[in-house]
């Protein structure tokens, strides 16, 4: 199908397989020659086939096997479009966008210390991104933080780098949150990168600002058009746009990954 604008494309892909890791948590493998393009922290638009819902779902990408021309999305059903898409079976023929979004600086990691922190829905990118991480020798370590003792994810993220667990529940690793396992266990970080919701996202922020520890922050953000032409997901900067003048950008277009500094949160 068309190009649309800067190498996304719409195209179709099929449906290779589905299973449910946890409440509301499936993990959906696509066949698409999109996955060439894929990285980490990036994410694609996923078209419901029902005509009453128009745009595309942006879901993030978290794993890709270029070797087979697919691509992995994990995701939580949070809406009827979600609700569609966790019904399709193994053949089901499917229309995305992609690849859409800036990701994370694997290249920042490079001599460095990485810890990678991804909390509910915000660990699926972690999986892509450690792969990345652990290909260019990056010395990692992943804090996820769940709410309860369903680590969906678990054994993909072991895969690729020591796993430290933070549960809500305290049912599973640390009770608390990825930052108290940072504290409780003495982690060191000469980088951060992180994935998740804003509080989580805002205290990282936080922490990382006075430790003086450069951290990238991938925003979480609702989306419509996924391409920069409707507005809908602006947030403010800690400077002006060169062009527009304003401190404002576009999650989809100039994010979802920036470094912590740039963005008011």
């Amino acid at each position: 199908m068309s190009n649309i604008t800067d190498g996304k494309a719409k195209v179709k892909a099929r449906v290779l397989s589905q299973t449910m890791l946890a409440d509301n948590i499936y993990d959906l493998w696509l066949e698409t020659s999109l996955a060439a393009r894929a990285g980490a922290g990036r994410f694609i638009g996923i078209y419901p086939k029902d005509a009453s819902r128009l745009l595309p779902r942006p879901l993030s990408i978290c794993e890709a096997d270029k070797e087979k021309g697919a691509l992995r999305i994990v995701y939580r059903i949070a809406g009827a479009g979600t609700a569609e898409f966790s019904g399709w079976q193994p053949g089901k023929e499917a229309e995305i966008l992609g690849v859409l979004g800036n990701g994370f600086p694997v290249s920042e990691g490079k001599g460095n210390r990485v810890i990678l922190m991804g909390g509910g829905i915000g660990i699926p990118p972690m999986v892509q991104l450690a792969k990345e991480l652990k290909e260019s020798g990056t010395e990692t370590v992943i804090i996820a933080g769940y709410r309860d003792g369903q680590l969906f994810l678990k054994e993909d993220l072991e895969k690729y780098a020591r796993l430290l667990i933070a549960t809500e529940d305290g049912s599973a690793g640390t009770k608390g949150n990825v930052l108290t396992v940072m504290e409780e266990k003495n982690e060191e970080a000469d980088v951060i990168m992180a994935c998740g919701p804003m509080p989580m996202l805002r205290a990282i922020k936080a922490y990382a600002a006075d430790k003086k520890i450069k951290a990238y922050l991938s925003l979480e953000e609702r989306m419509a058009c996924g391409v920069g032409a409707c507005l809908g997901c602006v947030c403010k900067t800690t400077r002006k746009d060169g062009h527009s003048h304003v401190n404002n950008t576009r999650i989809c277009t100039e994010g979802p990954v920036f470094e912590a500094g740039e963005v008011d949160i």
